[in-house]
């Protein structure tokens, strides 16, 4: 399964309407070295692959919607049958065109030389600033010398602007395409996760696990994990990036596992907490039913026309009640919600945005403060949890926490697909209520 090139197309064109008489500059990622002359496995950048489907680093994307011929420029690594028999087949100048329909495609190395004809009609160059300084600085300085001209000319970019603001709407949106890419591998991440939870027994190392769950992944066809695979016994359930993964799991313990696969670079991201011998303690069957209420309840404000944050305030605000209740807070509940005193048990945002990426492109909030609304083709995270560190330091004003408390962490995450009338929970495959999961 992939992306065919005429949606690739179709993502170009509609980029281009919206700039109008602009020209648009998009670098690849480049090769990232270990071990001082091995390299890591390259991952293309979002944004260009979003636009081009072009799987190689060192390239440059030019989109000139003004240009009479030439809409669609890339600049490509050429052939080199030497260096292809160390890193690779290249696809090089001649087959661009083809495999990739642009209009015209040049060496990497004749950027400098060929970019001037393609902005100095344009009346703007979108471009985001990244971290390269020198290919910043060599976009810059096309763009002063094109200025310098300018009243001269009468013509020519008069300012840059970042891409960003119009090509990150588009991605947040998901097309029946990229539904079907993520649907694989967010499926293959719940066979992983069901596959783990049968696996684990108490005695394993928690890298066994980890094994098993991206195991599980390329057997089935994905690239890979989507992100570092979180494997959490004991205390570790307490720290939110846990992925050392190498304790031997007790018994009377949670497990949690965040994990999830990439497939045609498109994200699976899942968590779930379990005891490891099959049945709760007092304790993390509270905080467990807890966690599992506020998800389950958010999950229900997950429809199109609802701001973005209303979910998140639902768990915090169930949280928050639930440790009242329990007596690890005290207080009244707006008064601990607004001066922020739950932070030492939940300190993160309950979601967020999936797709190209683990955290996808797309704002939160509008200016002014408005919340973005949810929309047919969005595709989010509900994530609650609760996590009570053994070094836990409560606010002040609030209770100390028994020992019987410590080392409880508890997330239950699933991917949630905004629908035309509400919300599908593509991550329902692996259970999370308590019958499913504890004897």
């Amino acid at each position: 399964m992939e992306i065919q090139l005429t949606e690739y197309g179709q993502r170009r064109e509609r980029f281009m309407k919206k700039i109008g008489t602009g020209t648009a500059i998009f670098r690849s990622s480049s090769t990232v070295v270990m071990h001082n002359d091995v390299e890591h496995i390259f991952r293309q950048d979002s944004d260009f692959f979003y636009l081009t489907g072009f799987n190689e680093p060192e390239a440059v994307a030019v989109l000139v919607p003004q240009h009479e011929e030439h809409h669609f420029v890339l600049f490509v690594q050429p052939k080199d049958p030497e260096q292809e028999t160390w890193t690779g087949y290249r696809c090089g100048v001649e087959k661009a065109k083809e495999f990739y329909g642009a209009d015209e495609a040049y060496s990497i190395n004749e950027l400098d030389s060929k970019l001037p004809q393609y902005i100095k009609k344009a009346d703007r160059i979108y471009y985001h600033l990244g971290p390269d300084k020198n290919f910043n600085d060599m976009i810059l300085s096309h763009w002063q010398r094109l200025m310098a001209a300018y009243s001269k000319r009468g013509t020519g970019p008069i300012a840059i602007e970042d891409p960003n603001p119009i090509l990150h709407p588009m991605r947040q949106v998901k097309s029946l395409t990229e539904l079907e890419m993520l649907r694989t591998a967010i499926g293959i991440s719940v066979i992983a996760h069901n596959r783990a939870r049968k696996f684990v027994q108490v005695g394993h190392y928690e890298y066994e696990i980890q094994a098993e769950i991206e195991h599980t992944f390329r057997i089935h066809g994905s690239m890979g994990p989507a992100y570092p695979s979180v494997v959490a016994s004991g205390a570790n359930t307490c720290v939110l990036h846990y992925i050392e993964n190498c304790r031997q799991i007790q018994e009377n313990e949670l497990l949690l596992i965040d994990a999830g696969c990439s497939y045609g670079y498109y994200n699976g991201d899942i968590t779930r907490t379990f005891p490891v011998s099959g049945k709760f303690t007092g304790e993390q069957k509270a905080i467990y039913e807890l966690v599992l209420e506020a998800q389950l309840k958010s999950i229900e404000s997950v429809i199109p026309g609802k701001p973005y944050n209303e979910f998140h305030d639902k768990a915090v605000c169930i949280l928050v009640q639930g440790l009242i209740d329990l007596g690890l807070l005290k207080g009244d509940l707006e008064e601990i919600i607004k001066e922020e005193k739950y932070k030492p048990f939940y300190m993160h945002q309950t979601g967020h945005w999936l797709g190209l990426d683990v955290h996808d492109v797309g704002i939160y909030k509008q200016g002014g403060g408005t919340w973005q609304l949810l929309e047919s083709g969005h595709l989010l995270t509900v994530e609650p949890g609760i996590y009570i560190s053994p070094n836990i330091k409560p606010t002040e004003g609030q209770p100390e926490i028994p020992e019987r408390w410590h080392g409880i962490g508890i997330r239950i995450e699933d991917d949630v697909l905004v629908t035309k009338t509400g919300h599908e929970v593509l991550t329902a495959g692996v259970p999370k209520m308590i019958d499913e999961i504890s004897l």
